[in-house]
């Protein structure tokens, strides 16, 4: 299928099982789905009594309970996307298979739930019949290795290369996409991939370290029902794995700080929330959002005062901008410049940065920053992704666009020439917060707040590489170590590329309700705080590491 992009707020159906510790099934379904943006719905096809030590028992109730669950949520709401995962019987599959026949809703995502973690089967053989008659209504099918191997009719794939004969081969069968998932393969690294019908090779390739935690409970819940999601957003199937793929590891990376239960515990799906509730700038301007709405219960906010309020698509009016909503002096970008005057003196004051400045930084440090850097990378160019899939207009959705493919080709190169092949340390905490939060911003919060998150990503660089150039010509420009990568950040096109950044957010602003700025200026000022960290960690970064 097609998929057009469909809205800000996606609303995702899960079809799923129950799990009374939250890690797995409708649980983890809803709980990844509000992680990625969405409004989620949930219809029950099993009550099961489990824990993160094991299933228990399982009751199906009725199927004429299920058909009317699907058909109270169908007629009332129209469905962005539908996740289906547990389907235990024939009956189930069956009913489940006519409901979305019906043409339920643009985007179908399938979690073959087929086989139990420690290998069994989970379905009589003439439900994994039902269940192959179900998925080529689907739009993605995601299964495991053991399920894979099963749709295939195969032995469990043993190497990447089995795993992605197989993916193509299932997916040949059943007419339809296959994420092919290489987490129950042994190794130092994790490998995915998007296969489609009658194409040998994977449309989209992703891999990353393996994340060493005992806690995985419904990772394949997890990663479908987030896909579904994005994809409702954008429609771009490789980006969306790609967006929902980085969330996951992330949410795999925090999940030992969950402490729940004592077997195979959940995944942090809400890791990303958890550095906003606890940042003391966010918690502060949320009160203040109280007080100003206590003061003047018709929502008349004083000039300059802080608002809190979710984005929404009704916070902006359809209005286009008139001339005089960007005069000079005037720009909504203009104070965003001015409320982190503070964090930029904070960043110009860093070793790192003096360092860098006057060519005294140690290669070691430098290739460290290197190495985080381009790291970073990857996750920034999927969040310029975003941003184009979001934008109001073709110009700015073209310049997203093409920024996305610059960061992957150009931007990349002189860090890899750099590194020369060496490989690369895990992201760093404060580099996976900042790409959390890059994604997280960029994928659910809508272009306004997004574009506001990614300014800084420009104007800092540009107005940090400025005075580095000026440091490095003071000291001696041809002898400067580190003279060819500055001159990337002082470049003519990367300041017209943050003008034209700065130009989309003020267009924003201008038609957003005072809201809805204030959460602009908040993922603004939270990204400049998460730059500062990020150029202040290589001191501990290179000291530690390598």
């Amino acid at each position: 299928m097609n998929t057009a992009p469909v809205l800000t707020v996606p609303r995702v159906l899960s079809i799923a099982g129950t799990d009374p510790t939250g890690g797995a099934g409708h649980a983890a379904d809803l709980k990844s789905i509000a992680a990625m943006g969405g409004y989620g719905l949930s219809v029950v096809t099993a009550v099961v009594a489990q824990n993160t030590q094991g299933v228990r028992s399982v009751h199906t109730p009725p199927v004429d309970i299920l058909r009317a669950q699907l058909d109270a949520v169908s007629d009332d709401v129209e469905l962005d996307a539908v996740k289906v995962g547990m389907l235990g019987s024939v009956d189930v599959i069956e009913t489940v298979r006519e409901w979305l026949a019906a043409g339920r809703a643009p985007v179908v995502v399938v979690d073959p739930v087929m086989v139990a973690t420690a290998g069994g089967r989970l379905l009589e053989r003439e439900a994994e019949e039902a269940l192959r008659g179900l998925l080529p209504a689907a739009d993605l099918i995601t299964p495991n290795l053991p399920e894979l191997a099963v749709l295939a009719e195969r032995p469990v794939a043993t190497t990447w290369d089995e795993a992605l004969a197989q993916g193509r081969a299932v997916s040949d069968a059943f007419g339809t996409r296959v994420l092919v998932k290489g987490g129950h393969l042994g190794g130092e690294l994790t490998p995915d991939a998007l296969v489609v019908p009658g194409v040998h090779e994977p449309v989209a390739e992703f891999t990353g370290p393996r994340v060493v935690t005992r806690n995985t409970h419904g990772t394949g819940c997890s990663l479908s029902s987030a896909v579904a999601t994005v994809v409702a957003r954008t429609g771009d199937w490789a980006g969306g794995i790609g967006t929902a793929r980085e969330w996951l590891r992330a949410a795999l990376r925090t999940a030992d700080t969950l402490h729940v239960g004592h077997g195979n515990g959940p995944v942090h799906h809400m890791h990303h929330v958890q550095a906003l509730v606890t940042d003391p700038q966010f918690l502060a301007e949320a009160c203040a959002a109280d007080a100003t709405e206590a003061a003047d219960p018709d929502g008349a906010a004083p000039a300059g005062a802080a608002t809190q309020g979710a984005p929404a698509a009704s916070d902006v009016s359809p209005r286009e901008p008139s001339a005089g909503d960007l005069v000079p002096g005037d720009r909504f970008t203009d104070e965003l410049w001015a409320d982190s005057a503070e964090i930029r003196e904070q960043i110009a004051q860093l070793d790192f940065i003096r360092g860098l400045g006057n060519g005294t930084l140690g290669p070691e440090a430098f290739e460290w920053y290197l190495d985080q850097d381009m790291q970073y990378l990857e996750y920034y160019s999927r969040a310029l992704a975003l941003l184009a899939a979001a934008a109001p207009d073709e110009d700015t959705r073209e310049h997203f666009a093409s920024a996305s493919a610059s960061v992957v080709t150009a931007e990349t190169a002189l860090h890899r020439a750099r590194l020369a092949g060496r490989a690369p340390h895990e992201p760093s905490e404060t580099t996976s917060a900042y790409a959390d939060f890059l994604l997280a911003r960029t994928g659910q919060d809508g272009f306004a707040v997004g574009a506001a998150a990614i300014l800084p990503c420009y104007w800092l660089y540009a107005h940090v590489g400025t005075e580095l150039m000026e440091r490095a010509r003071a000291v001696g420009w041809e002898e400067h170590p580190y003279a060819d990568w500055l001159a990337t950040y002082s470049d003519p096109g990367f300041q017209e590329a943050t003008d034209t950044v700065r130009r989309a957010v003020d267009r924003a602003a201008a038609v957003a309700n005072p809201a809805s700025r204030s959460e602009m200026r908040r993922a603004f000022l939270r990204a400049c705080r998460l730059e500062l960290a990020f150029f202040a960690q290589t001191a501990r970064g290179s000291s530690t590491e390598g």
